[in-house]
């Protein structure tokens, strides 16, 4: 059995080490991938967002910064957070100036707005990207903080959610039914089957409720198909060329290859075509091509929950940690180990919480 605390190094490990390794290939095709680096199965100096900052090797990117500060927010409440917490945390840790370098410029205006004072019940009701991955692929801590109860985690991601999207849009519908799958991950008796249960059963959660019959089923058929794929397929290159042909071009959009339904399919994907095996998930991600950060952090995180850190090498570890202490511009400079330890330590004193009220209720004879 591997021990939860491994399990939150792992599923922070596989995402920080899956998003630092994909960033320097992000938006490249997988042949250009193929034709420079072979197999790129290591970490890489690089820029992002054109700004002339050449990132050390290990340097993770914006989905890691939305990361970090739930992370934050989670440590100092020793709880489950709310949307206010996270906040909270905003206003005070984020530096405009520095987010350019490291966020996205959706990030920077929205971080500005609730320095204003902007509601944070309004922050998402301002967001114009309905179906982007931002909430999926970074909202790892709340699936963890909710270790073992995938209907907590889910309805976290949707409260949490909102500072990103509003309510019912695509992005968190994909969102909670990923983070469902990390908290699965983290049961004692988790396995790779009953991970994609848990996620399966939760692609229509609050969407019967809403009304909204026809996505969800469509949701359901593309979770579907992205695990039949995995279960098919033993050669990663029909995989790899199989994925191209259903997901491809969407130049129409912006952020098209950064789709939710598009990074969560393929991580979901990869961690069943490599036996959530983190090391292997992240490296195939990374080789896909198009939005790689994003699919690596997804596989790498997913897998990395269920199979612990040791699966993951510890050089790779060390090198994002050594450039996430040398960082200039990151919210946070605590470590992978640092942080999943911290969230570990608020898991536990939860669980203690909720052990102090139950043993409170249950009392003497007031129940009977």
């Amino acid at each position: 059995m591997v021990h939860l605390k491994d399990k939150f190094l792992g599923c922070i490990a596989g995402a920080w080490v899956g998003s630092a390794m994909g960033a320097a290939v992000e938006g490249h095709s997988f042949e250009e991938i193929e034709k420079k680096y072979g197999r790129l199965d290591r970490l890489l100096s690089y820029e992002h967002y054109h700004n002339k900052w050449q990132r050390p090797p290990g340097t993770t990117e914006d989905g890691i910064e939305r990361q970090k500060l739930m992370i934050t927010a989670i440590i100092e409440k020793q709880d489950r957070i709310n949307a206010a917490d996270l906040v909270a945390v905003w206003r005070r840790d984020l530096d405009p100036k520095k987010c350019v370098y490291k966020q996205e410029p959706f990030d920077v205006s929205l971080c500005e707005l609730a320095k204003a004072g902007c509601p944070h019940t309004m922050l998402g009701a301002m967001w114009p990207y309905p179906n982007i991955n931002s909430v999926a692929r970074a909202s790892h801590p709340i699936g963890l903080i909710n270790a073992g109860d995938p209907e907590g985690a889910a309805s976290d991601v949707y409260d949490i959610g909102r500072l990103y999207a509003y309510d019912n849009v695509p992005a968190l519908a994909w969102a909670g039914l990923y983070m469902a799958g990390i908290a699965a991950a983290c049961a004692p008796d988790a396995t790779l089957e009953s991970v994609l249960k848990t996620i399966k059963a939760f692609v229509h959660y609050r969407g019967k409720a809403a009304g909204l019959y026809g996505r969800y089923d469509s949701m359901e058929r593309e979770v579907d198909r992205a695990i039949e794929m995995g279960l098919r397929h033993r050669d990663y290159a029909a995989l790899r060329g199989e994925f191209y042909r259903h997901y491809c071009g969407g130049d129409h959009i912006i952020y098209p290859q950064s789709q939710a339904n598009e990074v969560v399919s393929k991580g979901i994907s990869l961690f069943v075509f490599c036996k959530a095996d983190p090391k292997e998930a992240i490296i195939n991600a990374v080789n896909l091509g198009r939005d790689t950060d994003c699919a690596a952090a997804v596989a790498g995180g997913l897998a990395g929950a269920l199979s612990g850190g040791a699966a993951i090498p510890r050089e790779w570890i060390e090198q994002v940690n050594e450039a996430t202490r040398n960082d200039p511009y990151t919210n946070n400079k605590r470590t992978i180990d640092e942080s999943s330890q911290g969230l570990f330590r608020a898991f536990l004193a939860r669980q203690a919480k909720m052990l102090r009220y139950l043993e409170t209720m249950r009392s003497g004879s007031y129940l009977s």
